[in-house]
């Protein structure tokens, strides 16, 4: 099991004796990186060939060796001219560069660009695409050697051999586990993306292994917004050549799926990842885009004219959050930052996985290692391999997940377990209680997104109290979130509340239901109410003033002892949420002047729903089973329900969670309170 008190090894001598050639000291990187505008896997590609050893003066002169290289190939764009003179001067001549192939139909040959040197319609011999296919998908970096004759159509450069930075063949076998124990191989993934662990907590080192759960799970569709700095689209950019980051978010079904005119798969045909940066600026030229972006997400595959074509890509969302979290619990929901067109619940209940970015600290110099790790390349080929593992099943010979799960809730719970316990235990040697750990994050990570869909589509994504259940003793076990505030947003107070004071539940100014607390105090007076804080604003007044009234009016039908006119009752309504003016309150309202009036407290941890006319009719409940299930995550155990809401709608919230108590009323108002 993960333990966060282990003690300190000497990790870089144990990673160097375990995989001699296959680590790469990151300062290096970090070093080289600051020159050269390349990604990391290509800088560690040459590191790993000239520097993979733990003898300084050998590490010294690969590092010279590799300045040089990159020195004398690297193609900066400012220096494009220069480059192409040397080629033609020398003849001959190696560069490294992105390059892109496309086939020229008309000419019926393949022809390369070179992203840096600025070269195009080099003409590539069909061998290269063949076994290079993601040369067609964006382009790959490559060292590649350029000839140069001028009497060559269409292009004087001539490719004479082309070479992509990336490890050669992989054995799994040579992936060693044994040697480590659980906290050692965190740490060593971890620094292999770059990343000094000692630098973060428990909570943010899950997290971060999270991010690699896309690179090693086929299908698998996770996002993650959180605040700038954190590192979110680094691991999808710089780790792996076999992912792709679709920057300044807009794109094509033809780019992403099928270019139906060429005949030609798009990038979830060609890559491992396909990663969308700032996810507030995705859009799509075609309007079926995001309709085949859900079909691909649930089903693997996608139609484009007549054919049907499977892939294997993950779909990865991340992109920055403008609020504070609570504010977004309160008032909104966690996917506010997506799209308006990518705000419906079918499209984001196929997140299979939602990483709280707030949770991982800003980087600053001290969160990057100077330690050993993997080359990336080497790591990148590792994940890669694992992809065609599965261990979904793992949990079932000692777990089963809760029944408030649904299909898709398990299916998410089950590919990030099986992604969570490739990256951790490759060899598949992990123990009951290992099982155990891994499986608590997923069901997290889940239900995160299903309290969203909650938020926006009310009872049908009702069922978010994740468990599982341990089939040895039978025991159900329940996870929470932190930012639900161990599993609730607004606590009812659970201690006897002053006489007076009462929660109610209702419809918000911006539509969202939340929790409502109301303080009303009697003092002696002239039967005048005094209004304070929300009470006194505009969109509260009608209510507050039907319930005085009323309460004026019929006084004495609540109790014979009840004088309004001897006290002044001082008012004060507080929007514990923050979800605006309440729109059915004067039920509670009225409640409170009850209890204030008699100087009787409501019953403990009961909420009020509902409104009342000033002639005394009782309007039904706006959305009845979403401000139960506000009421209930807000800890309410008693519900006074006005008695002409729908009793068909009361039997199918009594079906969907640990039901509280329901009151209804009639003419006693004071049926509520305390006797």
């Amino acid at each position: 099991m993960l333990d966060a008190t282990a003690p300190p090894v000497d990790l870089d001598r144990k990673l160097n004796d375990a995989f001699p050639g296959r680590v790469v000291r990151k300062d290096l990187t970090q070093r080289l990186k600051e020159g050269a505008n390349v990604p990391v896997y290509v800088l560690e590609y040459l590191l790993g060939t000239y520097c993979a050893t733990d003898d300084e003066l050998v590490i010294e002169e690969g590092v010279a060796r590799v300045k040089k290289i990159l020195a004398d190939n690297y193609v900066r764009p400012d220096e494009a001219e220069r480059v192409k003179s040397r080629i033609r001067e020398q003849g001959r001549f190696t560069v490294i560069d992105r390059v892109t192939v496309t086939l020229n139909d008309k000419a019926d040959r393949y022809e390369a660009l070179l992203m840096n040197l600025g070269v195009k319609d080099i003409v590539v011999d069909s061998s290269y695409v063949t076994n290079f296919e993601k040369l067609l998908g964006g382009g790959i970096w490559c060292i590649l050697s350029l000839e140069y004759d001028a009497s060559q159509k269409p292009s004087p450069f001539v490719l004479a051999s082309l070479k992509p930075v990336q490890m050669p063949s992989l054995d799994l076998e040579e992936v060693g586990r044994k040697a480590f124990t659980l906290n050692e191989w965190i740490d060593v993934l971890l620094r292999s993306t770059g990343l000094e662990p000692t630098t973060l907590s428990l909570d943010a080192k899950w997290h971060l292994i999270a991010r690699m759960v896309p690179l090693i799970e086929n299908n698998y569709n996770s996002c993650e917004l959180g605040p700038r700095s954190t590192g979110k689209s680094h691991i999808y950019k710089e780790i792996s050549p076999n992912t792709i980051l679709v920057s300044g978010g807009q794109t094509t079904v033809a780019n992403l799926f099928y270019n139906m005119s060429r005949q030609q798969v798009g990038l979830v045909g060609l890559w491992d990842v396909v990663a969308f940066d700032e996810v507030a600026g995705i859009s799509f030229k075609d309007k079926d885009g995001v309709q085949m972006m859900k079909d691909y997400m649930a089903s693997g595959s996608f139609s484009r004219g007549k054919v049907q074509l499977p892939a294997k890509a993950s779909m990865v969302f991340v992109g920055n959050v403008n609020q504070s979290i609570e504010s977004l619990v309160k008032t909104s929901h966690l996917f506010a930052p997506f799209p308006e067109a990518m705000i419906d619940t079918a499209f984001l209940d196929r997140f299979h996985a939602y990483i709280p970015g707030w949770e991982i600290p800003k980087f600053g110099p001290e969160n990057f290692t100077v330690k050993y790790g993997f080359i990336v390349d080497y790591l990148a080929e590792w994940l890669r391999e694992m992809r065609k593992r599965s261990f979904a099943d793992a949990i079932d010979a000692h777990f089963k997940l809760g029944n408030q799960l649904k299909q898709r809730d398990v299916q998410g719970v089950r590919k990030t377990v099986s992604g969570m316990l490739k990256l951790l235990f490759p060899d598949g040697s992990y123990t009951k209680a290992d099982i155990e750990q891994v499986l608590i994050y997923p069901l997290k990570l889940r239900r995160r997104v299903k309290e969203q869909l909650k938020k926006l589509g009310g009872m049908e994504f009702y069922d978010v109290h994740f468990s599982y259940v341990d089939v040895e003793d039978m025991d159900e076990r329940f996870v929470t979130l932190p930012e639900q505030s161990s599993g609730k947003l607004i606590e009812i107070e659970n201690e006897p509340l002053n006489a007076g004071h009462v929660y109610g539940v209702t419809r918000g100014g911006n539509d969202m239901i939340g929790l409502y607390k109301v303080e009303l105090q009697a003092v002696n007076g002239s039967g005048k109410l005094v209004k304070t804080g929300g009470a006194a604003q505009v969109g509260v007044r009608d209510a507050v003033n039907v319930a005085f009234n009323y309460f004026k009016a019929n006084s004495n039908r609540v109790s014979g002892s009840i004088n309004p006119n001897s006290h002044d009752y001082l008012l004060s309504l507080t929007d514990l949420q923050g979800v605006g003016n309440p729109a059915q309150v004067s039920l509670a309202l009225l409640v409170a002047l009850c209890g204030a009036a008699l100087g009787r407290s409501v019953q403990s941890q009961m909420a009020i729903l509902g409104d009342v006319t000033l002639g005394g009719t009782v309007t039904p409940v706006d959305n009845l089973a979403s401000s139960l299930q506000v009421a209930f995550d807000c800890g309410a155990k008693k519900i006074l329900i006005p008695p002409l809401t729908p009793p068909t709608s009361l039997r199918c919230r009594a079906s969907s969670s640990p039901s509280p108590r329901r009151r209804s009323i009639a003419t006693r108002w004071t049926g509520c309170l305390k006797r």
